[in-house]
Formats: structure tokens, sequence, C-alpha cells
């Protein structure tokens, strides 16, 4: 699989991919990142990607044309048969991220995003260029570029191969597809049994895999009502 991150600030990203899972799927030849600077996409001697908002208003707004150049310059670049290509715009206006996306971007070939900056991006792009307007949460950021780290990391681990235990993932929060399984994810304990006075449930211990399994759900169904009520509507 191919990342390609469109920014002005490419130098933001040296360092953060090269840790962790996406590291270990760049080692083994299963994820390809490629860091594009928009301003080498620009026709003017100023490199200028923004301009002021038609009919008024605060800050400044991405221009189309760089952002068109640049996502059709990296599909020219990749020549062969035809690729599954995500085009995806990252916005606090976007649709929520999460499991279901990453698992559905993971099936493309290449995922380009698009660090959005400043008031935003020209509404062409996300009309006419991108396949997806993505948001990591209800919260503002200063740029895209931390969303595309978000991005990349949660899509990196369904490329298969790069985690080494696959059936790890579906045991994560939000990954099963089952209606019991819409909870974030139960809580973990590991030695010692006893801390500062604190147990470790007895059931962990026990070695009775039934209780265990029970136990499990019903700590996540807990978890679940204390910091993701939402989630308990779609039960």
């Amino acid at each position: 699989m191919t990342f390609d991150v469109i920014t002005i600030f490419p130098e933001f990203f040296k360092g953060p991919f090269d840790f962790g899972v996406i590291r270990r799927g760049r080692q083994k030849g299963l994820v390809d990142i490629r860091v594009r600077d928009l301003r080498d996409f620009t026709s003017d001697r100023h490199r200028t990607v923004d301009d002021r908002p038609f009919g008024g208003g605060e800050g400044m707004v991405f221009k189309p044309e760089p952002i068109f150049k640049a996502v059709e310059t990296v599909r020219k670049t990749d020549s062969g048969a035809a690729r599954a290509v995500e085009v995806v715009v990252l916005s606090a206006a976007g649709r929520p991220f999460n499991q279901a996306e990453a698992l559905r971007l993971s099936k493309a070939d290449q995922v380009i995003l698009i660090c959005g900056r400043y008031e935003g991006i020209d509404e062409r792009v996300v009309e006419h260029l991108a396949t997806a307007e993505i948001s990591i949460g209800d919260f503002i950021l200063s740029g895209g570029e931390i969303a595309a780290l978000v991005v990349v990391d949660a899509v990196t681990r369904y490329v298969p191969g790069v985690v080494g235990k696959e059936e790890s993932i579906l045991r994560d929060s939000f990954s099963d597809p089952a209606a019991e399984r819409q909870l974030v994810e139960y809580p973990h304990y590991t030695r010692p049994a006893e801390f500062r006075g604190w147990k470790v449930p007895e059931v962990l211990i026990s070695g009775d895999h039934a209780a265990v399994r029970e136990w499990r759900y019903q700590a996540a169904l807990k978890k679940t009502e204390r910091n993701r009520p939402d989630l308990l509507e779609t039960l």
C-alpha cells in the first residue's frame, strides 16, 4: 500500500513514520509513505498555495490549482494496471473517522491524504477531486498533519502482514462487526496480581475461560457506559 501525504509542512513528518507499526510496515516493504510539498506544485515564483475567500471573512483558503496538480501528478507517477485510489481531504467538516473507515481505506492500493490549513480548502477539491472528507474528531487542529498521522497508523494496522498476530486486530475496540463488540475494549491487567493493595479480578486468574469471556463482556459494557454511552444507543 502507498500513502501520499500532501502538505505545506513536509518537515513535520520527519520522525513520526519511523516508529512502531508504521516502521514495521515500511521495513517489510508492505507500506510506502511519500510526503509531498504542496508548494512544489505551484506555478508562480512566490509558490503561492492560498488566497482570500470569496464573500469575505477571516483567514486564507487553499487554492484548488496546486492541489489538483499534486494529486494528478502523484497518480501519473504510478503506471501499469488500474489502481484503487482514495483521495482524502482531512477537515474538521468531514465525516467522522472510525475503525470501519480505516478498514475501508486499507483495501485501496494508494491513499492520498490532503492536509488542510488556515480556513480550509477550496470546496471544488472536495466536490470534484476527493473520494472522502474525513475528520478525526469534534475539535479544531492547526492543520491536517496530525490527522494524517492518525489515519496512516490506523490504516496500516489492517495491511496484511504488518501486525504479527493479525487476529489481535479483530479484538480491538470497535473492530468486530458483531453488535456486542461495538463497545470499547475490556480492561487489561498483568503482573503483579496485587499492586499497592489493588488486586486483579479473581476471575482472570481462575483458569475458567468461559467465565473470563463473560467477565470481559460485562466489563467492556460497563466501561462503555462510563466513557462512551453514545455507543450503547446502537445496541
